[in-house]
């Protein structure tokens, strides 16, 4: 006998093929996989802050102060500073904007103190130059009254290079020289930030300096050694958090203009 002839009823109930008293499962087709859940792009980035950055209103030209700046020299007198030794009146002389080193009178500071800053000041060297080395156009800018950024005419000047102008002194020279010819008006913008001191007087955390002359990266952030001591290897002692910020006479007759400071 055939098979077709053998299979003589065939039905279907609920899925089940019933051929000549076999039960066979008929193939149902699967069911379509769940869809994922969308993919969130911004999932594990930085939050953003909860609230936006303070504003400055900036300066109206290119180093003129910002609005939160406090600015210690404006070109009109020096009753913001004084002597740094003893204090008193400073003795340096101001004229057409400027002011100008008087030999042989002292260094001057600000009578306020300051800790972390950012500083914009410029200067310029004598003209025309006399001397070479150190002893041609050297003053400085000292933070806290005790770590020197350098002040040196160092166009066409040899000297020792952490020495020299834009350097920690003595401690870090600058990554190139910039350095202007001599009368030419020069400009630090310094970004300072003051060590720490643990109970014992011991250093937690050194200062750091980055600075740019005349608008070009010449310290990157680097971290001083201590005081920028003119002889013997520097150290760290224990001062005050904020300290006046002081200019050196050396006995050169730099001049120095529009100063100002943003605390940070």
């Amino acid at each position: 006998m055939s098979l077709n002839r053998a299979v003589t009823r065939a039905t279907v109930t609920g899925g089940i093929l019933i051929a000549a008293g076999v039960f066979v499962l008929a193939q149902q087709p699967a069911a379509p996989p769940a869809a994922p859940p969308p993919r969130d792009p911004h999932a594990n980035e930085v939050p953003p802050p909860k609230n936006p950055p303070r504003v400055v209103m900036a300066g109206a030209t290119v180093g003129a102060p910002p609005a939160d700046a406090i600015v210690v020299f404006d070109g009109t007198d020096l009753s913001k500073r004084e002597k740094e030794k003893g204090g008193g009146p400073a003795e340096w002389t101001v004229a057409d904007g400027a002011m100008v080193v008087k030999p042989k009178t002292g260094g001057i500071r600000t009578k306020q103190g300051f800790g972390d800053v950012q500083l914009h000041i410029e200067w310029a060297a004598p003209s025309p130059a006399r001397g070479s080395g150190q002893d041609r156009g050297n003053s400085g800018v000292f933070f806290q009254s005790t770590y020197e950024v350098q002040v040196l005419d160092s166009f066409e000047n040899a000297t020792y290079w952490h020495g020299s102008a834009a350097s920690v002194y003595k401690q870090y020279a600058p990554l190139v020289n910039v350095s202007r010819k001599p009368g030419e008006w020069q400009v630090y913008d310094i970004v300072y930030h003051a060590p720490a001191f643990n109970e014992d007087g011991r250093v937690t955390k050194r200062a750091t300096f980055t600075v740019f002359h005349n608008g070009v990266l010449v310290q990157d952030h680097v971290e001083v050694m201590g005081v920028t001591t003119n002889e013997g290897p520097p150290y760290y002692k224990a001062h005050a958090d904020k300290l006046p910020l002081s200019l050196q006479d050396h006995d050169h007759t730099v001049q120095y203009r529009n100063i100002w400071v943003r605390e940070l």
